[in-house]
């Protein structure tokens, strides 16, 4: 699982939105933007569907999500 709480893009708070992880400044879900990505959309299309999230939060959350999959791969598989 990832640890979103390191990522300065996203924020969850208890009383919003059910305490999901958002877009910082938002209540736009994170989860928004990997279930449109799934389904076929890309970036511009989701930054034109949601305006309310900046072009480097998208950005900022895809990164961390590499970065913490090419971590979790490293620990699971050292050289």
């Amino acid at each position: 699982m990832i640890d979103w709480s390191k990522c300065p893009a996203v924020e969850s708070e208890p009383g919003r939105v059910g305490g999901a992880w958002v877009f910082t400044g938002t209540r736009l879900p994170v989860s928004a933007l990997f279930g449109n990505l799934a389904a076929g959309a890309n970036i511009e299309e989701f930054l034109d569907w949601f305006p309310v999230a900046e072009r480097w939060q998208v950005e900022a959350v895809l990164e961390y999500v590499v970065e913490n999959l090419d971590a979790k791969v490293k620990h699971e598989n050292p050289v």
